[in-house]
């Protein structure tokens, strides 16, 4: 009787692990619904996608509409606008900065504003980040911000560094400046700490200026 009893116990056992184990998605399952994700979003929104050399031949500009995508990262890239004529470019190696940036998140799986600095309650408060040029490669940890404290974490997105090859960063002091202000789309292994545990990508609205 007892071991009918534990043969029973262990077809019970081996069942609720056989339904837990098929109930949870593969990475290669994520994967896949993330690409289905950032693809309804670009029907949706009637993104147009151009490559790296189209890019180049434009002046490493784009369109109103217009994302470059980075076979390398996987990030498209839409410049609204370069920033302000004096700003400063981090092209060089050793050149470093510290960063400011207005930001909205929004989570591509859960359809929805995810973190944001961009409202009346967090009006004054900037993203702040240490970034360094490293030979080509941009290295940045989080100083103070939001997106520091609701992640716990000082990792900087690397989505949020590709546009920085890419624009000036400087404070506004012509009437007509603007603030560097580009829309991201960043793959989960490009994006925060929960997005790459999570497997789900998510668009960006931000601004960025130098804090000096």
């Amino acid at each position: 009787m007892k071991h009918t009893l534990y043969a029973v116990l262990a077809m019970i056992t081996f069942l609720i692990c056989l339904s837990s184990c098929s109930s949870e998605e593969t990475y290669a399952e994520q994967r896949e619904r993330e690409i289905s994700s950032i693809s309804n979003f670009i029907s949706k929104k009637n993104i147009q996608v151009i490559d790296e050399t189209t890019f180049a031949q434009q002046g490493y500009t784009t369109g109103e509409n217009q994302y470059v995508l980075f076979n390398n990262s996987g990030v498209y890239m839409n410049i609204l606008n370069s920033g302000p004529k004096d700003g400063t470019v981090l092209s060089k190696n050793g050149d470093k900065a510290d960063v400011l940036v207005r930001y909205q998140e929004y989570n591509l799986k859960g359809d929805s504003i995810q973190t944001t600095n961009r409202i009346p309650l967090y009006g004054t408060l900037c993203e702040k980040f240490a970034v360094s040029n490293y030979y080509g490669t941009y290295v940045a940890t989080f100083i103070y911000g939001l997106m520091n404290n609701y992640y716990k974490s000082t990792q900087v997105p690397g989505g949020w560094l590709v546009p920085l090859k890419y624009i000036k960063l400087g404070r506004l002091i012509e009437e007509d400046d603007r603030y560097a202000t580009v829309r991201l789309i960043v793959p989960h292994d490009q994006g925060t700490t929960a997005a790459s545990s999570g497997v789900y990508a998510c668009y960006y609205f931000m601004t960025y200026e130098i804090d000096r």
